[in-house]
């Protein structure tokens, strides 16, 4: 199988929730800036974009996403 043709899993973690989908379930791309992706992850939540505003986009080497709240240290 083409690497192109690979579906990514994302892992979205969302207040004290985990969901694993595919970036075709959310309609996403690889090429899509960590904002759209936000957009779409928040229809799919039903909830409005800017509760994901300072959730993080960790892109993996498999090509997978995790969408994740900030992490604070200190």
């Amino acid at each position: 199988m083409d690497k192109q043709e690979v579906i990514a899993m994302v892992h979205i973690r969302f207040e004290g929730r985990s969901l694993d989908v595919t970036e075709t379930q959310l309609g996403i791309t690889r090429d899509m800036n960590d904002v759209a992706v936000k957009e779409q992850v928040s229809r799919h939540l039903d909830v409005h974009a800017n509760r994901l505003s300072t959730y993080v986009v960790d892109r993996r080497p498999s090509g997978d996403l995790i969408i994740r709240p900030e992490a604070v240290y200190g």
